[in-house]
């Protein structure tokens, strides 16, 4: 299946100057939708983690029918101030502008591996302080899963010594 047929470009969002890539065909299409978690499983089906650790928002989308599927614990990774335990938090740079993400403190157990899954990779800022999460609470990144790479912003540049994986790239 061509899934690139399934997504949408929105010129100048959520910026002047940012081309966006929505996935909302995609989620819209039950045969597409079920493509992308389907290909996922297939990459992942055997690899050694325990967790998917999915990134808002729409890594959740991705994530949870995955973890369902593959029967792993999900844990989501928010924007600050969304987590209603302790975390930890850091600060990272986006395409246009800055953020901050945060995983509940108690998440991950030391030594535990997990998928860090989200819908798309652009400049790696989002996946690099994820990344930079799941370390923080002990665990290990096994591998890093995305939809989408947006190859001319050289994310994977940020994530240089993780397994990175995509299904479409531009």
């Amino acid at each position: 299946m061509d899934l690139k047929a399934y997504i949408r470009d929105i010129p100048d969002f959520p910026e002047p100057g940012i081309l966006f890539r929505d996935i909302t065909p995609l989620l819209k299409t039950p045969t597409a939708f079920r493509c992308v978690v389907d290909r996922l499983r297939e990459r992942y089906e055997n690899e050694t983690f325990d967790t998917i650790v999915a990134v808002e928002s729409r890594g959740f989308l991705f994530g949870a029918p995955l973890a369902y599927q593959m029967g792993k614990a999900l844990v989501p990774v928010r924007k600050r101030g969304k987590l209603p335990s302790r975390t930890y938090s850091t600060e990272y740079s986006l395409e246009y502008g800055a953020n901050a993400m945060e995983i509940h403190a108690d998440s991950l157990a030391p030594g535990q591996r997990v998928l860090l899954l989200d819908d798309l990779l652009a400049t790696g800022g989002t996946l690099a302080a994820t990344a930079r999460l799941v370390e923080m609470t002990g665990g290990i990144v096994a591998g890093v899963g995305v939809v989408i790479e947006l190859k001319d912003l050289q994310g994977r540049r940020r994530l240089k010594g993780y397994d990175v994986f995509s299904l479409i790239e531009y």
